[in-house]
């Protein structure tokens, strides 16, 4: 008995260990399938991450890339595009510039005094940024825009203010509506000189026609009637105060006949009433 009972002790002991080296075995083989899920999901994460932060990079840029446009009320003689440019890129990225020209009346009138200068009206600055814009637009407005005294420009001031929410597409379209405006104008003011003209031409066939008959009944003895042009002629300023005058006259002189006729009446009223109670008091 005391045999078997080892026996089955030893058995026990030997399962036991089998059952636990296999144990260890299927953990041992797990273990790196378990390793490399791990991995996985850590590279899973940092790609993750660092699609996060590309995508804030890029937004970043985004946001740095809008631009900004800034108004000028002022542009001085003699200033041009490139000068401004060089003014103005010391403070940011400067993209397009736009100088709005003088009249065409102004500019002829300068050539007549024999200057051919084209100077500058107004201007549009885009800023490649629109924070720098605001900026520049704070900073520079109402101050000189030279540095120091000697510069060309350090007696004007600078007259800057940022536009919000305003494109370069805007001003595209306003100067192309000022320039269909502009056409637009010039077709009516073509068409009115043809009118004009095309009526001048009319009356002189006209009178053409009429001297040619004139000519004709003269030959033949005919009584021929001279038109007389009858014109009034423009008053000039005395004439109308003269009449300003005399009806302001016409007027006082007729208020002071009223009041002269009420007060005769009134004083014929007071001489009846008089008659009557003289007469009573006699009675």
């Amino acid at each position: 008995m005391k045999r078997r009972e080892k026996e089955e002790k030893q058995t026990k002991s030997t399962s036991q260990r089998t059952e636990e080296e296999d144990e260890q075995r299927k953990t041992s083989v797990q273990s790196p399938v378990e390793e490399e899920e791990e991995t996985t999901d850590h590279r899973g994460a940092a790609a993750a991450d660092g699609g996060q932060l590309k995508e804030e990079k890029k937004k970043e840029e985004n946001r740095k890339c809008v631009p900004g446009i800034v108004y000028l009320g002022h542009i001085p003689p003699r200033l041009r595009p490139k000068h401004l440019r060089n003014l103005l890129s010391a403070y940011g990225e400067v993209g397009r510039i736009f100088l709005q020209p003088e009249d065409r009346q102004v500019r002829r009138r300068r050539k007549k005094s024999g200057s051919r200068r084209c100077d500058f009206t107004e201007g549009w600055v885009e800023f490649r940024d629109k924070r720098v814009a605001k900026r520049v637009a704070l900073s520079l407005h109402n101050t000189p825009m030279g540095t120091r005294k000697r510069q060309r420009f350090f007696s004007d001031l600078w007259n800057i203010k940022y536009l919000h929410r305003f494109q370069w597409t805007h001003l595209s379209e306003r100067l192309a509506y000022e320039q269909t405006v502009l056409q637009q104008r010039l077709r009516a003011e073509v068409s009115q000189a043809k009118r004009e003209t095309n009526f001048y031409l009319n009356n002189v066939e006209k009178s053409t026609h009429l001297e040619h008959l004139r000519r004709k009944r003269q030959r033949d003895g005919q009584q021929v009637e001279e038109k007389t042009w009858d014109f009034t002629q423009r008053q000039t300023e005395e004439e109308i105060q003269k009449k300003k005058k005399k009806k302001k006259d016409s007027i006082t002189q007729k208020h002071l006949n009223k009041a002269h006729l009420l007060q005769l009446e009134s004083q014929s009223n007071i001489s009846l009433l008089a008659k009557i109670f003289n007469s009573n008091q006699s009675e």
